[in-house]
């Protein structure tokens, strides 16, 4: 599983969320958790834009 991200997150919380979405999968496919691989993509908010507008330009 990929997932995008805008950077800024903790390590905690990265560890966190990796967790709990390992689980979820597991949990609603069965899977065995070493099977499940996360792969965090950090994009600065320079580099990340929703409707023409840059996330770095948002208030």
């Amino acid at each position: 599983m990929h997932i995008d991200l805008i950077e800024g997150r903790s390590p905690e919380q990265l560890k966190g969320m990796v967790k709990d979405v390992t689980e979820a999968i597991v949990k609603n496919t069965g899977a065995p958790a070493e099977h499940v691989h996360v792969v965090l993509n950090e994009m600065a908010k320079e580099h990340y834009a929703v409707g023409g507008i840059l996330k770095s330009d948002e208030n």
